[in-house]
């Protein structure tokens, strides 16, 4: 009874306290006239809280990068290292080089904020790594937020950028070995190469400029871009209301969850002190990347056994995978084995996902507004090419390290290429049938179950003397998960008079066939649009 008292004191404490605040706010800022964006509601589902991963990950970035520039020098001038770490005294090394052993050996504090730093870096690139699928696989990406899709895409490929760079500063010979990379990566490009790592540099490899402008670049140009990215990002996730998962009362024209002040406020300030939490500890007890164990850089020496961060090993693995081809044109030799994977490659990765959005629109015809989120089952083929994906990018990991698992497992490093090899080629696509078949499984295993009913594991003797199971109806909530979903019907191509068909359209045709000709409808539940919507135009 006396407790009971006490919350109920201290929760009108707080109401009190809530409306003074309210009152005071309103009378200096325009809180009342954004009293409708204070109640926005926002869904509750953990797969929504990946992207608030990815920001409050930026946020810790941002503030223990600030403090970090306090006491690093961005300058290759050599220097002869004094400090407290014994094993590199009196070694000549880069000023960048000797004020991150400062850092991490000479400032209170500094290798905790250092580490965590660099923990934040790889969090915040895998949360929107993995938001990105949360994106894909639920159709979050279909109009109205193309847009969205592709500041999100933009972000990911300015956080690999901003990884980069920041890998690169220290100066150690680690990140001296991934310049070094880099630069050949830049001279494989035909005609301009030289002249592209000739400006990068600033010279000669590897230059004294590189490290000042990578700097610059980490601190001001790419966190500015980021910045204004996630803002336009956030504005547009409040304008074209949040997507929801489908069942009773949400509908493709309201939003139901947790208003945005206070609830939603509150539960995610909760989830930023629990993520800089985590990181705090991990940056205190997981060491990560001790420079000083490397060395400083030097041009004649690589590290052995050098591996990136992991959101550019698959870079590395198709380094490693592609043979040694050449071709000598007009003479200029063309580095094939470098050009391939580490130019070509990217650059076709990020075009497919700038332009999925648009492809599958224009495959399935399918132009309507969207903010229910599929579930991967129902989309099988869209979930197994992102499995298939996934696949690739997993077989380009692992064979970054090649070496490692060869030594490891005391295997042939050649048998070990060729194997990743087959895989590359055969593992997607063996892994794009597999997934999509299980797609299918899935969802006649869920009609099976509306038309039969839950098993309660009890069984019963019959009259004839047999025994059969005991059903019981479907809950209401699953039942309109199930029939609630619409599953447009492929494309037909109209024949022309003279039955030709262009390509474009045959193609068109073939592709929506391709993408929706295997299928589980449900019959009462399924919306098919009008076949004259759904044919192709002339």
């Amino acid at each position: 009874m006396l407790l009971r008292k006490r919350r109920a004191r201290a929760s009108a404490r707080a109401r009190h306290a809530a409306e003074r605040t309210t009152d005071y706010l309103d009378g200096r800022l325009p809180v009342s006239e954004g009293g409708g964006l204070l109640r926005k509601a926002f869904p509750e589902h953990w797969s929504f809280l990946l992207g608030e991963i990815a920001l409050y990950s930026f946020v810790v970035l941002l503030l223990t990068g600030v403090w970090l520039t306090l006491f690093f020098h961005p300058a290759m001038t050599e220097a002869v290292y004094n400090g407290s770490y014994t094993p590199l005294d009196g070694i000549r090394m880069s000023d960048a080089y000797r004020s991150a052993l400062h850092i991490s050996f000479d400032v209170r504090g500094g290798l905790l904020i250092r580490q965590l730093h660099h923990w934040a870096a790889l969090v915040f690139l895998a949360a929107i790594g993995v938001h990105l699928l949360r994106v894909f696989f639920t159709g979050a990406f279909r109009r109205p937020r193309e847009i969205n899709w592709m500041i999100g895409v933009t972000l990911f490929l300015l956080a690999l950028a901003e990884g980069f760079a920041g890998y690169s500063l220290p100066d150690d010979l680690l990140s001296g070995t991934g310049l070094r990379i880099a630069q050949g990566i830049m001279l494989s490009v035909p005609v301009v190469g030289t002249y592209i790592s000739f400006f990068v540099f600033g010279g000669q490899y590897p230059g004294h400029e590189l490290i000042s402008r990578l700097y610059s670049l980490h601190i001001l140009l790419i966190p500015g871009l980021l910045l204004a990215l996630v803002t336009a990002h956030l504005i547009l996730v409040f304008y074209l209301k949040h997507t929801q998962w489908a069942g009773r009362g949400r509908t493709n024209g309201n939003a139901v969850g947790k208003p945005l002040y206070p609830q939603f406020m509150a539960s995610s300030l909760g989830l930023f002190f629990m993520v800089s939490g985590l990181l705090t500890l991990l940056a205190g007890l997981a060491q990560i990347n001790p420079i000083w164990v490397y060395g400083p850089y030097r041009p004649d020496a690589v590290s052995t056994g050098s591996q990136p961060d992991w959101y550019v090993g698959f870079l590395e693995g198709s380094l490693r995978l592609v043979p040694p081809w050449e071709t000598a044109v007009a003479g200029h030799t063309v580095m094939w084995n470098v050009f391939l994977p580490a130019v070509v490659l990217p650059l076709a990765l990020f075009a497919v996902l700038y332009a999925y959005p648009f492809f599958e629109a224009w495959i399935t015809g399918d132009q309507e507004e969207h903010h229910l989120c599929d579930r991967p089952r129902d989309k099988p083929v869209r979930t197994g090419l992102g499995v298939a994906a996934i696949t690739f990018y997993a077989v380009l990991l692992a064979a970054g390290g090649n070496d490692i698992i060869a030594h490891t497992f005391k295997v042939s490093l050649n048998a070990l290429t060729w194997i990743f090899r087959i895989s590359l080629v055969v593992l997607p696509p063996l892994a794009l049938m597999v997934t999509k078949r299980i797609c299918l499984a899935l969802r006649e295993a869920e009609l099976e179950r509306l038309a039969e009913g839950e098993e309660t594991g009890e069984v019963r003797q019959t009259v004839a003397g047999g025994y059969a199971g005991s059903h019981e109806p479907v809950d209401e909530e699953t039942r309109h998960v199930v029939l609630s979903r619409r599953l447009p019907r492929p494309l037909q191509s109209p024949e022309n008079g003279d039955g030709d068909v262009p390509q474009l359209q045959r193609l068109r045709a073939t592709l929506s066939s391709w993408y929706y000709g295997d299928r589980v409808a449900v019959q009462d539940g399924e919306e098919p649009e009008p076949e004259s919507a759904r044919e192709l135009e002339g």
